[in-house]
């Protein structure tokens, strides 16, 4: 085209020809229908439902185009009207990107005039840096900070006019050229020309006055005029009109880009190099218009009422849309511009959510092209809904899209630019910015220092503008790169830091990370944001504006981006609370960042250990599951430990978190944590931490010393004591003094043990105070858990402890008390984690006693024993965990009473204790608490008053005593003790009939023993039967006639796991037992009557009918022994056969050498008959033989070593049947009775009637020694049970 008329000359199909080619595309691109709607509805005063009248044309208008098949059809006609609207409406969205290429073809050499004038003005501006109009980069490194400035004003000035003359020459297309529809064959007849270029005139003298600078189109004659019609138009229409369009940003094109735009002209356009041309122009456009004045006053007031649009589209995807229509030029100058406009206009409709009225924080588009807050269309499909709150068009997923990071950007901009938004819109906060700028701009400033910030800011523009991502990941390393460069020169300043710290620049950076793999890329990144993050706050605060920004940093911390860490830590320790960090389950990432090493990781404006630690301490303080264990497993505790001697008292106090949950879950730590850690900067930090941290520290130092070495512990002790900068002792003593309830008892148990290190003294405040601590927090029964804490850390005072650091003091006590079992199981690990044996076990268990002795005389000496009242107060608690702390420590301190002098403490603790002990003892449950009672029991009994007062509690006590003298060797000395303490010791042995039962149709009950919990009895007719002892009832189970006459023997081996039977039917047979029955396993023929059967190993002995032993082999081979003598019983022990023969004697017979040595010899009487040897038991070391009461003594105690007698039991029965038990001997008469002698003392203590008109044949005790059952020659079975 010649000239800009050349616009009318063209015609309406011209223009209706360039208007279809925008339709097709844009009715064909999802993207530019959305920016369509988007304009529609935030640009336009109308609301949603005018909106929708508005876009209806362009389907409408396209199809119309379609079926057009001759010029004069008027709906193309229509349909380019409405596409020509979109530059009324917004001249800037619709130039730059939504119909770039209908704005250069018939707009762009319209704007000539004015793209030259805006050069003509740059150039002046540039006049003193250079001759030439150099690159725009060069430019900006070398121009002053008053250049910049006014470069920045003239754009703004050109973007105003720009979108002015859009819209007038809009309206002349359409209210002239497209009205007057021309002629079929385009021609443009009776069409007037277009309306000249209006400039805005009044700030461009403004421009030239401020900065005093010559402007050469402005005129002295001028000056007065413009000043008084400042922000006016000259209205092509003769009128003027107000614009309160505020700068737009949008990418315009340059006179540079102008020039090679392929809309050439052949001829240039009339220039406006002064102000005489500009005013002749003006003059030529009043003379134009006079013709149609009502018109023109029309189109005046219309152009005066329009209100501009700020840009709905990002500056980014302006030029990236500008340059796919041959644009590429960009200008920094545009980039600067954010930071010249400080006006609170309100916030842009298109940056406000239609559900929430707030800016947008994290805007997302839909597929019908709205824009919504994420969270606020996340709540509208969450209700169920499936459709656009708007357009109410249904949607084909309801999972919402990524951010719109395009318009996050422009609302990031548009904030820096308006700190203050209307009060009818919630905005974000933000960080306060001075609206005082230096003299010289940011860049300017820079540049004078370092020709290399053209470079930065180059960079800048690439990261935020470019859609290359090359380019983009090259900008972020060019950036971090510099910022290395300036941090090692010590010269950062806050210029740089502020140019970068902008929202849109932010963005930028996030965009690479959600799109880069680049591992150097991406650390680059995190580190430039930790530093900016690190510095302002207002970047942490548009990084956590959006939750997936957060969410991308935290993938790619997981995936192996460590340094992320660092970020992390600063965007979400300010506003996640501890349970956020752990629902994000980044433990093991964490963990893996400890274990990395400091030299492979990127120096940091924070260490990355530094942050791990501090994020770990918190997801830990919530108690999380598992994090101890990924810790361990992760071999990281040395590396927490050296976060110990951190320089960040914030960092230490982490690590002792931390390592404090190690040691209380996971004990197999503690060795090494107390090994390395360094305590002089933990201490320091107790100084000047607050309440929480001094009691961590306290806590974690209690921890440490309980180490499974008592030498160790005392090691560990003094360093806490001795170092540090003040007194640790007067330090905690004052903390202690002024500390909560419920703090107080750890941080006493720390002081006195530290007050222990040195020899005990008489007198001490830090003992005194510590030991009323205890005292007061166990009488304080309005804070449970201070009692609780308070009687657990007196438990664990004594300084014993295992490898995990449990405390061992009940276990101890149970050892001391014959127990082993329990202390074994907890001390079993400890040769795995350094405890040695041997000598050092020695030294070890010397330092423990050492130690016990002197805890507990400082203890129990407090006021004359005022612990021991608390104490027993405690012990009669509800609380289980109160009670059981308080009853093994009171067991401990009155154990240790045994031990250590007596200076009258005993007595004080006996008071106060003694009838606690006897209640537990009594009704406890559980075996080791009635062991504890026992040993806390046997202290007093050194004492005559004790002893006195423990007969007093006789019947109560005898009970337990008799269940626990198998397990426990201790019962039996407290039994001892007791039964010697008193003339008779009947009351310890009374027996209660428990059942009998008839078996006469059997006949005699020839022998009974007790095979796994069951009665098994051999009756005379060859029947066994099978019983078990239910209450008071005995239940026949089983019975068997295997045998063809009497079974007279029932013998249960030492192992327990067979029964044998010997029967006067010459056989012997092997029986085992499955559920409650008997089996028979083996049959032996034994070539004789079996009188008495005894079993060891693979041979039995048993006495024939004749004279004489004989020993069996289960193999078949047998032989007699003792063939001179008649044997009446046996007992068979260790390979030793002990015979009571008929003529009295008894005889040893080794079968190993069948060697025979008299323990009695016998005798012939010359007148009567000679009394045999009944019965016959042998029972440690000791041969029990009962013979006739006419011989002096009926029962006979032997010494099996040395053959000697040992005792007699003068009793006037004729005993047939003898059962010995570890404390008592009975006998079964022929007169029915059965005696119960005490084993010990040789006394009788009971007599039961077991029949009247019978003798008792046999008798057996039960495994536990409680029950005893007899068999009598009527046929009758009875069973007795200790009372």
């Amino acid at each position: 085209m010649e000239n800009p008329t050349a616009a009318a000359a063209a015609g309406p199909v011209t223009i209706i020809h360039h208007t279809t080619a925008f339709l097709s595309k844009a009715l064909s691109s999802l993207e530019l229908r959305n920016h369509l709607l988007a304009l529609l509805h935030g640009g336009g005063r109308t609301h949603f439902a005018a909106c929708r009248r508005l876009i209806k044309p362009y389907g409408l208008a396209l199809e119309a185009v379609e079926k057009a098949t001759a010029a004069t059809n008027l709906a193309p006609v229509k349909a380019a009207a409405v596409v020509l609207c979109l530059f009324r409406l917004s001249p800037s969205a619709a130039r730059s990107k939504i119909a770039p290429d209908l704005f250069q073809e018939l707009f762009l050499v319209h704007l000539l005039p004015a793209l030259r004038w805006f050069e003509d003005r740059r150039s002046a501006i540039l006049s003193g840096t250079t001759a030439e109009a150099p690159p725009a980069m060069k430019v900006l490194s070398e121009m002053s900070g008053g250049q910049a400035k006014e470069l920045k004003v003239l754009e703004g000035i050109y973007e105003d006019v720009l979108n002015e003359n859009c819209r007038v020459f809009a309206d002349y297309l359409i209210d002239e050229v497209l009205s007057s529809g021309g002629g079929g064959d385009g021609s443009t007849a009776g069409v007037r020309p277009p309306p000249p270029v209006v400039l805005r005139i009044s700030k461009a003298e403004e421009l030239g006055a401020e900065f005093g600078r010559y402007n050469p189109i402005q005129k002295e004659g001028s000056r007065e005029e413009s000043a008084a019609s400042s922000s006016e138009f000259c209205s092509p229409f003769g009128g003027s009109s107000t614009s309160s369009t505020p700068i737009s940003h949008s990418h315009h094109p340059s006179p540079q880009a102008t020039s090679s735009s392929p809309a050439k002209t052949e001829s240039p356009a009339p220039s406006i190099s002064d102000s005489d041309d500009l005013t002749s122009s003006s003059s030529n456009t009043s003379t134009s218009s006079s013709s149609s004045s009502s018109i023109s006053a029309e189109k005046a007031k219309r152009v005066a009422l329009l209100q501009p649009l700020t840009d709905p589209l990002p500056r980014s995807e302006q030029i990236r849309s500008s340059s796919s229509g041959g644009h590429n030029q960009t200008l920094m100058a545009d980039f600067d511009s954010l930071l010249l406009s400080n006006k609170h206009s309100p916030p842009p409709k298109d940056f406000v959510c239609p559900i929430t009225s707030n800016i947008f924080a994290d805007p997302v588009t839909l597929e019908t092209g709205q824009t919504y807050e994420r969270k606020a269309i996340q709540e509208w499909l969450d209700r169920g809904n499936s459709s656009c709150p708007i357009t109410r068009q249904n949607l084909t997923s309801t999972l919402l899209p990524k951010t719109n990071y395009v318009l996050k950007r422009l609302i990031a901009s548009w904030l820096e630019r308006n700190p203050v938004s209307s009060p009818s819109v919630e905005t974000p906060p933000r960080r306060k910015r001075s609206t005082v700028e230096s003299p010289n701009s940011v860049i300017a400033a820079a540049a004078a220092v370092d020709g290399s910030v053209a470079e930065l800011r180059h960079a800048i523009n690439n990261l935020c503008m470019s859609e290359i991502l090359d380019e983009s990941e090259t900008a972020v390393l060019t950036i971090e790169r510099f910022w290395q460069e300036v941090k090692r020169s010590k010269n950062l300043g806050f210029d740089v830091q502020s140019m970068l710290a902008r929202p849109a620049v932010v963005s930028g950076f996030v965009e690479i990370l959600f799109n880069s793999v680049d591992p150097t890329v991406l650390k680059a990144t995190v580190f430039l944001l930790s530093e900016l993050g690190s510095r302002d706050k207002s970047v942490v605060q548009t990084l956590t504006r959006v939750d997936s920004d957060v969410d991308c940093i935290l993938a790619l911390f997981k995936k192996g981006l460590l340094e992320a860490v660092v970020l992390i830590y600063y965007l979400l320790t300010p506003s996640s609370s501890p349970g956020d960090l752990v629902e994000m389950d980044m433990v093991e990432s964490l963990v893996a960042v400890l274990r990395r090493k400091e030299s492979d990781m990127l120096k940091m404006c924070m260490k990355p250990r530094t942050a791990a630690v501090l994020l770990l301490g918190q997801i830990m303080g919530t108690g999380e599951e598992g994090a101890v264990g990924a810790i361990v497993k992760g071999d990281v505790v040395a590396a927490i430990v050296g976060s110990l001697e951190s320089e960040s008292a914030e960092e230490r106090v982490s690590a002792v978190g931390i390592l404090l949950k190690c040691m209380k879950e996971d004990g197999t730590c503690r060795n090494t944590i107390a090994d390395k850690a360094e305590l002089a900067p933990v201490l320091e930090s107790f100084v000047g931490g607050g309440d929480g941290e001094k009691f961590e520290i306290i806590c974690f130092l209690s921890e440490l010393v309980k180490l499974n070495r008592m030498t160790f512990n005392e090691q560990v002790l003094h360093i806490i004591k001795d170092e540090g900068t003040f007194s640790t002792m007067h330090t905690f003593l004052n903390y202690l003094q002024t500390a909560p309830v419920d703090q107080s008892p750890v941080l006493a148990g720390l002081l006195l043990q530290l007050d222990l290190l040195a020899e005990p003294r008489k007198m001490s405040m830090y003992r005194e105070d510590a030991i009323d601590t205890f005292i007061s927090c166990l009488k304080n029964s309005e804070f449970p858990a201070a009692q609780v804490a308070a009687a657990k850390t007196i438990l664990a005072l004594p300084g014993r402890f295992n490898a995990s650091g449990k405390s061992l003091t009940r276990a101890f006590l149970l050892k001391r008390a014959g127990v082993e079992k329990s202390y074994r199981s907890l001390t079993q690990t400890d040769q795995h984690t350094g405890l040695l044996y041997g000598e050092t076990e020695e030294i070890e268990e010397r330092a423990a006693e050492v130690w016990d002795m002197k805890m507990a005389s400082a203890l129990a000496s407090h006021e004359f024993g005022a612990i021991f009242e608390v104490l027993a107060e405690g012990m009669k608690s509800r609380n289980s965990e109160l009670q059981s702390a308080c009853f093994v420590s009171a067991s401990w301190l009155v154990h240790m009473l045994d031990i250590l002098p007596d200076t009258g403490i005993r007595g004080a603790a006996r008071v106060c204790l003694l009838k606690r002990f006897v209640a537990i003892f009594k009704s406890a449950k559980d075996s080791e608490d009635k062991v504890l009672a026992l040993l806390a029991l046997k202290s007093f009994l050194n004492d005559p008053e004790g002893l006195q007062d423990l007969n007093n509690y006789m019947k109560d006590i005898k009970k337990g005593l008799r269940e626990l003298r198998k397990s426990c060797s201790l019962a039996f000395e407290v039994l001892k003790v007791l039964s010697e303490g008193r003339d008779n010791s009947a009351e310890l042995w009374n027996h209660k009939e428990l059942v009998q039962v008839d078996c006469c149709e059997n006949g005699e009950v020839l022998s009974i023993a007790y095979f796994k919990d069951k009665i098994i009895s051999g009756h005379s007719d060859g029947t066994m039967k099978v019983w078990t002892g239910r209450g008071s009832v005995l239940h026949l189970v089983q019975e068997l006639r295997e045998h063809t006459k009497g079974v007279s023997s029932l013998v249960v081996p030492q192992s327990g796991d067979k029964l044998y039977s010997g029967s006067l039917d010459r056989t012997a047979r092997v029986w085992s037992i499955v559920g409650d029955t008997l089996h028979c396993m083996q049959v032996h023929d034994m070539k004789d009557q079996v009188h008495n059967l005894v079993v060891a190993n693979s041979i039995s002995c048993f006495i024939p009918a004749g004279a004489g032993i004989k020993v069996h082999s289960w193999s078949g081979k047998s032989k007699l022994l003792n063939s001179g003598r008649y044997v009446k019983c046996l007992s068979l022990v260790q390979g030793k056969l002990y015979c009571g023969c008929h003529d009295s004697s008894i005889q040893e017979i080794d079968l190993a050498t069948e060697t025979v040595s008299f323990i009695q010899s016998g005798y012939r009487k010359l007148i009567g008959k000679v009394s045999p040897v009944y019965a016959l038991e042998v029972r440690d070391g000791l041969v029990y033989s009962a013979v006739s009461p006419l011989d002096g003594a009926a029962v006979k105690i032997w010494s099996a070593s040395n053959h000697g007698q040992v005792g007699a039991l003068a009793t006037t029965q004729e005993v047939r049947t003898m059962a010995v038990s570890s404390e008592l001997i009975y006998l079964g008469s022929k007169g029915g009775t059965i005696e119960i002698w005490d084993r010990k003392k040789h006394i009788r203590v009971e007599t039961i009637q077991a029949c009247t008109n019978s003798k008792v044949i046999s008798m057996a005790v039960d495994g536990n020694e409680e029950i005893l059952v007899a068999g009598t020659s009527d046929g009758w079975i009875q069973a007795w049970g200790l009372s």
